[in-house]
């Protein structure tokens, strides 16, 4: 007789009916999952002390309000992470760089310079200089996942990483030229990507052909499935200068994610 199992309502992913919190992604189990009547749900808010993990190497959160993530990294497996996250690491833990391409582009762009790389074995934490939610993202084979510029944390080995830049959309409060988005994408491997989202994120749903309009601050994440353009509302001046709000058009199908609050990244050239 097979044994019974609990589906992760994030994730999808199988765990042990006696589980509180799935081993792939972190999130409760023991917890009702909430839609609004406008269709967004809250991501999991992982627990302190939550673990989870990815090929052999296991994750613990460690904190809410501006959580951090350890990573005991096993012998074999690799990860890489904008180098300004990390928090500390181990001397058995060997540092390396991720050839990204773009050089200047990225510097000029405001994106980090440095994509790091970690090869275990050994323990190494992350972290961002912000209050908000660690989002942890599974992602299946030959799937993809694009992601706003500054939100990334980490990524496993399996994960490829390239990034392209949005012309016209950038944040109506700050302006600027555009938005960068980062593309993690898994080939017949499973990936694990670790996001920090502002204050509160939530995640919806597109059905095919569903458009919704975005903040570009506020837009966190989406499935690759999902297109993404330019909106100008002619009929919104953002300065003394005739200036237009853009929103980013998003159109299914589809996961969409969003963020309750946007911190502002500037043009420096470590991107914070």
């Amino acid at each position: 007789m097979a044994e019974e199992r609990l589906q992760c309502s994030w994730c999808n992913a199988q765990n042990a009916t006696s589980a509180t919190s799935c081993s792939t992604c972190g999130a409760p189990l023991d917890v009702a999952d909430v839609v609004t009547e406008s269709g967004w749900r809250s991501a999991p808010r992982v627990r302190d002390a939550t673990s989870f993990g990815f090929s052999q190497s296991t994750c613990e959160l460690e904190g809410e309000i501006v959580p951090a993530i350890t990573i005991n990294l096993a012998a074999g497996d690799s990860l890489f992470f904008e180098h300004h996250a990390l928090l500390w690491k181990e001397e058995s833990i060997t540092l390396g760089m991720l050839n990204t391409g773009g050089g200047l582009k990225r510097m000029f762009g405001g994106m980090p310079f440095t994509i790091a790389t970690a090869t275990g074995p050994g323990h190494i934490a992350f972290s961002r200089d912000s209050a908000g939610e660690l989002v942890v993202l599974p992602i299946g084979p030959e799937h993809e996942i694009d992601v706003r510029e500054h939100a990334f944390l980490v990524g496993s080995h399996s994960l490829n990483y390239s990034f392209e830049r949005i012309k016209g959309l950038a944040n109506a409060l700050h302006g600027g030229s555009g938005m960068y988005l980062e593309r993690f994408t898994s080939a017949n491997e499973p990936g694990l990507l670790m996001l920090h989202g502002s204050g509160n994120v939530f995640q919806r749903t597109l059905g095919a052909g569903e458009s919704i309009f975005v903040e570009p601050g506020a837009f966190l994440y989406k499935d690759s499935s999902v297109s993404i353009a330019t909106h100008k509302e002619d009929g919104v001046k953002t300065g003394s200068l005739g200036g237009h709000m853009y929103l980013g058009q998003l159109t299914g199908p589809g996961r969409v994610g969003i963020q309750s609050m946007y911190h502002h990244h500037g043009n420096s050239g470590e991107g914070e």
